[in-house]
C-alpha cells in the first residue's frame, strides 16, 4: 500500500471519525444530562417509547442504509425508488403506531419514526458517494440540533417533549432527500432486478435492528421502567464504547463494495476493540457513582456489556465483507441467530438474574452471531 493510499485512508477515516466522535459525544452528553435530571423510571419510560418508534422505523425501512450505500457506491441509480417505498411505508406505520399506542407520546412516536427513515436514507447516499465531508457536516448539525432543541424542549415542556425535539433535529435531511428525487427518476425495474439482495438485506437489517430494540420492549413489561432505566444508561455507555468500530464499519463498507480489502486496518481495529473493552470494565465503577448515583445497578451491566465490544467489532468486519460481495444471506442468518439468542435470553435470564441476566443475554447474542459469521466466511472462502 503506497503512502498516498495510506494518507487517503487516514484522511477519510478521520473525517468520518471526528464527526462521529463529536456527534456521539453530543448525544451522550444529552442523554447523560437527562439521566442526571430525571428519575430512573422516567428515563426508562422515555427509552421504552423510543424503542417502539425504532421498531416501527426498522419495519418500514425497505431501502436500508447498507443497501443504499452499496448501490450508490456501484453507481446504480436506484435511490429514488427505494426512498419512495420506504417513505410510504413509514407514513403508513406512523399512522398505525398512533392508533395502537394511545398516550401523550403517540404523535411524537409517529413523527420520529419518519424522521429516522429520512435520516437513514440520506446518510446511506452520502456514504455510498464517499462524500465523507458531507456526511460529517450533516451528522454534526443533527447532533447539534439534538442538544439545542432537546435542552430547550426539556426546560420549557418537561421530559415528555424530548421525543418530539429529537424528531425535529432530523428534519433538515429533507433537503437531501428532495435533491435525490429531483436528480434520479423512480424506476421499479431496478428493484425487480436486484430484489434478492434488497430483500435479504432488508430482513438482515430488520432483524439486526430489532436486536437493538427488543431488549427494551421485553424489559419494560417484564421488570419495569426502573430496571429499564438502568439498562438503557448501560446501553448508552456501550454505544460510546462501540463508536470506533462503527466508524471503521462506515468506512469499510463502500471500500469492500469496490474490492479494497484494508486487511491491516481490520486487524488493528480488533486490537483497538480489546483495549476499549478493558476500559469499559475498569472505568464504569468509577464513573457511575460519581455522576449517576441513582443508577448504581448500571455498573455491573456496563461491565458485562463491555465484553461484547470485541465480538461485535469482529462481526462488523465480517458483515462489511459479505455485504460488499452482495452475499447478504450469510448476514441475514447471523442476524436471525443473534435475535433468537437475545429474545430467548431476555425472557429467561432477567427473571432470575435481573439486569445482570439482561446484559448477559445481549453479550451472548453478539457472540453467537460473530461465531456464525466467522465460520460462514471460512466456508465461503474455501469454496471460492
Amino acid at each position: 500500500m503506497g503512502n498516498s493510499s495510506k494518507k487517503n485512508i487516514l484522511k477519510d477515516l478521520s473525517t468520518i471519525g471526528i464527526s462521529d466522535v463529536v456527534a456521539m459525544g453530543m448525544a451522550a452528553v444529552f442523554w447523560f444530562f437527562i439521566a442526571a435530571q430525571i428519575e430512573v423510571e422516567e428515563y426508562g419510560e422515555l427509552h421504552y417509547f423510543i424503542a417502539i418508534a425504532s421498531f416501527a422505523f426498522i419495519v418500514s425501512l425497505i431501502g436500508t442504509q447498507n443497501v443504499i450505500t452499496v448501490f450508490t457506491a456501484k453507481k446504480i441509480k436506484i435511490q429514488s425508488t427505494l426512498y419512495a417505498i420506504s417513505l410510504l411505508a413509514s407514513v403508513i406505520l406512523s399512522l398505525i403506531v398512533i392508533v395502537i399506542f394511545p398516550s401523550f407520546y403517540t404523535i411524537d412516536i409517529g413523527i420520529i419514526l419518519i424522521a429516522y427513515v429520512i435520516n437513514t436514507l440520506a446518510i446511506g447516499d452520502l456514504l455510498g458517494r464517499k462524500q465523507y465531508t458531507g456526511y460529517s457536516k450533516y451528522t454534526l448539525v443533527q447532533k447539534g440540533l439534538t442538544l439545542g432543541l432537546g435542552f430547550l424542549f426539556f426546560y420549557f415542556f418537561g421530559y415528555e417533549a424530548i421525543i418530539f425535539a429529537l424528531a425535529c433535529s432530523y428534519m433538515f435531511y429533507i433537503k437531501r432527500i428532495y435533491s435525490i428525487f429531483r436528480d434520479i427518476k423512480i424506476d421499479f425495474s431496478l428493484v425487480k432486478q436486484r430484489i434478492g439482495f434488497i430483500t435479504n438485506n432488508y430482513f438482515e437489517s430488520s432483524i439486526g435492528g430489532l436486536r437493538g430494540e427488543v431488549d427494551k420492549l421485553i424489559i419494560a413489561p417484564l421488570l419495569g421502567f426502573a430496571i429499564l432505566g438502568n439498562y438503557a444508561l448501560a446501553m448508552q455507555f456501550y454505544a460510546v464504547l462501540m463508536i470506533f468500530s462503527s466508524i471503521v464499519f462506515k468506512y469499510l463498507l463502500p471500500q469492500d463494495s469496490t474490492g479494497i480489502p484494508n486487511t491491516r486496518l481490520k486487524t488493528n481495529t480488533i486490537f483497538m476493540a480489546v483495549g476499549i473493552s478493558v476500559l469499559g470494565i475498569t472505568l464504569s465503577p468509577i464513573v457511575i457513582p460519581q455522576f449517576f448515583p441513582k443508577f448504581e445497578d448500571a455498573i455491573i451491566a456496563i461491565q458485562i456489556l463491555s465484553i461484547s465490544v470485541v465480538p461485535a467489532t469482529i462481526g462488523y468486519i465480517c458483515i462489511s465483507e459479505f455485504l460488499g460481495l452482495e452475499k447478504s444471506r450469510f448476514v441475514l442468518i447471523g442476524r436471525i441467530i443473534a435475535l433468537s439468542t437475545l429474545v430467548l435470553g431476555m425472557i429467561t435470564l432477567p427473571i432470575y438474574y435481573g439486569i445482570v441476566g439482561a446484559a448477559s443475554a445481549f453479550v451472548l447474542s453478539s457472540c453467537t452471531q460473530t461465531i456464525f459469521l466467522i465460520l460462514a466466511k471460512k466456508k465461503f472462502e474455501a469454496k471460492s
